[in-house]
């Protein structure tokens, strides 16, 4: 009997408690230790007999670890754990500045390429598995046009922003689709659409004593980079009703490429998701991925790696005959 892929997390946050929780639904695969910044005593897991380390001393368990998942973030935590980690380990990340997604591939190449590692960047929902379906339609429909939608879902990055105002206590912002531009993408029609035509920001806030409603929601609505571009709507709550209806990160989405075929056939091609936890998803697609990246590392593979570059078949921990049997 083979033994479990041994896997370590690099910061346990919201993304590192999703990847210990999707651990143990993947029997071939064990948790060996989990790496944190913080003071290991302080880090308390789901699972209590799985050891917690610190990150400082991560280069001394390079033997005992197959894949080490990063679970850090894309701004400053990942471009440079990336490139480090990977001197040490075969590594998963989910980066996803796209700006930057090149810089970090060519910095997670020469390390990897360097200590004869795989390093996996962009994991997770999307990038990821989007990135996957953008590609597959462009590639079988090439005379068309791709869309993505984003939502209902809750945006970390947008909730931040908002709680950054003065006077702000609690925030919550959402993304919704645009139903009637889903509607015309799906017909075919391969229309142009704005910023403003496919997404409106629904937000909910908690107010401290004393602050004035439309102040905090001018402020909000002409935020440039986050919602001067967008229809949005802001709800005055208070912390009892947030913490009962907005404590959960769901969302999800669609991909849809929209195209014609030989004599102007209409063809659309849709992948859709619906998500209750963000994180735990993610962090679900990461584990899929370390899988793969231990199968590539054992066969010879280095170097980094996108979605683009991994087989299927390498996420699933059926054989090959099995997927044939049952799947294709």
């Amino acid at each position: 009997m083979t033994h479990p892929i041994r896997v370590a997390i690099a910061g346990y946050g919201n993304l590192g408690r999703g990847v210990e929780a999707a651990l143990k639904q993947n029997p071939d695969m064990r948790l060996v230790g989990v790496f944190s910044r913080r003071a290991p005593t302080s880090v308390t897991l789901l699972d209590t007999d799985v050891p917690v380390y610190a990150m400082a001393d991560i280069e001394q368990y390079q033997d005992e670890v197959d894949v080490m998942i990063l679970c850090g973030g894309s701004k400053t935590d990942l471009p440079e754990q990336g490139p480090y980690l990977a001197q040490f380990f075969n590594t998963v990340d989910s980066f996803d500045t796209h700006a930057k997604v090149n810089d970090h591939y060519a910095a997670l190449a020469q390390s990897a390429q360097k200590s004869g590692h795989v390093a996996m960047l962009s994991g997770g929902w999307d990038p990821g598995l989007f990135s996957i379906n953008r590609l597959y339609g462009e590639a079988i429909l090439p005379e068309g046009k791709t869309y993505t939608f984003w939502g209902k879902g809750l945006s970390q990055g947008h909730s931040d922003a908002i709680r950054r105002i003065a006077g702000v206590q609690s925030a919550a912002q959402y993304t919704l689709p645009i139903e009637a531009a889903i509607t015309r993408v799906r017909s075919g029609e391969q229309p142009e659409l704005t910023t403003r035509e496919k997404h409106t920001r629904e937000c909910y806030v908690v107010l401290k004593a004393g602050v004035d409603e439309e102040t905090v929601r001018h402020t909000i609505v002409t935020m440039p980079d986050y919602f001067a571009d967008y229809d949005t709507k802001v709800h005055f709550i208070d912390q009892a009703s947030f913490d009962k209806d907005h404590s959960t990160m769901p969302h999800g989405g669609f991909v849809i490429r929209s195209g014609v075929t030989g004599d102007n056939n209409k063809q659309t091609i849709e992948y859709g998701l619906t998500l209750d936890s963000n994180p735990e998803f993610t962090s679900s697609v990461l584990v899929a991925y370390a899988r793969a990246v231990h199968r590539l590392a054992l066969s010879g593979e280095v170097g980094a790696k996108t979605v683009f570059d991994i087989a299927p078949s390498l996420l699933s921990a059926k054989s090959p005959a099995q997927l044939r049997e049952e799947l294709l």
